[in-house]
């Protein structure tokens, strides 16, 4: 299996068997730092840190040179710099990164109009109704290749098979600038002697407690009992991982995502232990995602929080409401006591308040009584202020004078969760 840094890359030889597949997994090289060399090809060759160059600054992407030495992704930028002390650190630029991911998403649509983008580099898409104009599914792999290397000078890997889980699985082995197609006859044993965390959706947690009890493999999940992997992952995750185990996995390309998630975070330049202050950045930060979701159109029907600590740890709590709402006042309250549940007091440098499980506005079931319509009504009043004044000249009372008791760099969070 192909790792971060390129090691175990395994690939298919030009004209491999592609029978039976039709959906190709497409994913960028290192595509932030690749998009930097573009813009500096003096860069080329070199191990590239792509973050802030502050010392409190994770990493958001860095180069294979720099992958070798055990540079990760949300690594601390103070840790990538002592595995290799030779790094370039980048800053990012994301409109720049942005308009070459347009570049390859065109490219993609002008072969087929099934395209699922999972992010700013990488998409499934389907091919099998394309194959008259462009040949069969691995033609198609490799010609996408050779357009986004001719036209728009990066590299990408692809996987080609059956199914999506199959075809992410596939890009992932092949990674950097590689293909491998997996026969939809060959899926089982693709599959089987493969690490679990190495499946789509398996995160470290899960893999863990799937190996001590001797799950190891993908063939491990495809024959261990049922109850089994109940209490290792429990019942959902249990037959969705035996399902994919066995490459059954029946979901399409998706070309009109629905948005899974709305969120801002806010990374301070000191570390915050002041409790006043970080509940009132949570509503703050809950303000903002009640904007989006308003102006999206969406409600959410759970408010989940993010606590970065000082030592880099981080913990997660969510839950769902009685009643979806797009009201950052109750989002705010929600997420002020989830805070309140964590019992660890170290000093804080990161708070991120999201909204999950979305549906369209007057999608639920209407009730009597409407808790929030004059928090709603006020909401709605405040929005309209900020479309005609500006967003930065409209807030609440208790946020003024807020950005220089926390030490925050930039007086607009981050947004994170699919835009």
């Amino acid at each position: 299996m192909g790792r971060g840094d390129g090691s175990g890359r395994i690939v298919s030889p030009a004209g491999a068997d592609d029978s039976g597949t039709g959906i190709l997994h497409v994913d960028m090289d290192a595509f932030y730092a690749a998009v930097e060399v573009l813009h500096d090809p003096s860069l080329r060759g070199l191990p590239l840190i792509i973050g802030g160059r502050d010392g409190r600054s994770v990493v958001s992407s860095a180069s294979y040179e720099a992958r070798r030495f055990g540079v990760r992704s949300a690594m601390p930028v103070g840790q990538a710099l002592r595995l290799c002390p030779t790094a370039r650190v980048v800053p990012p630029d994301f409109t720049r990164y942005r308009a070459v991911s347009a570049q390859v998403m065109d490219i993609f649509q002008s072969i087929t109009p099934l395209v699922e983008p999972l992010s700013i580099d990488e998409a499934f898409l389907d091919v099998r109704g394309v194959r008259r104009l462009w040949g069969s599914a691995g033609e198609i792999a490799a010609l996408i290749r050779r357009r986004v290397r001719e036209e728009v000078g990066i590299t990408c890997s692809v996987g080609v098979a059956a199914t999506k889980h199959v075809a992410k699985m596939a890009s992932t082995a092949s990674k950097p600038d590689g293909m491998l197609v997996v026969p939809a006859s060959r899926t089982q044993e693709f599959l089987d002697p493969r690490p679990v965390g190495a499946m789509w959706g398996v995160g470290p947690k899960a893999a863990e407690a799937l190996q001590r009890r001797g799950i190891r493999l993908i063939r491990d999940v495809r024959e261990a009992p049922s109850e089994a992997l109940e209490r290792a992952v429990g019942p959902a995750l249990g037959q969705r991982m035996q399902d994919l185990a066995r490459g059954l996995d029946p979901r399409t390309v998706e070309t009109e995502r629905v948005e899974k998630s709305i969120g801002h975070e806010e990374t301070f330049d000191r570390d915050i232990d002041d409790l006043d202050l970080l509940r009132s950045e949570l509503l703050r930060l809950a303000d903002r995602v009640g904007v989006r979701l308003r102006s999206a159109g969406w409600h959410a029907g759970v408010v989940a929080i993010k606590i970065r600590f000082a030592d880099f740890s981080t913990l997660s709590r969510s839950v769902s409401l009685p009643e979806p709402t797009d009201v950052g006042q109750r989002i705010g309250e929600t997420a002020v006591g989830l805070f309140g549940q964590i019992d660890r007091r170290d000093p804080v440098r990161l708070v991120g308040v999201r909204a999950e499980k979305l549906r369209p506005a007057g999608a639920s079931a209407m009730t009597l009584w409407d808790d929030d319509e004059d928090q709603r009504r006020l909401e709605g009043t405040l929005d309209e202020a900020r479309a005609r004044f500006g967003v930065g000249m409209i807030t609440r009372a208790r946020h003024v004078g807020a950005a220089d008791r926390r030490g925050a760099g930039d007086p607009h969070p981050r947004p994170f969760g699919r835009e």
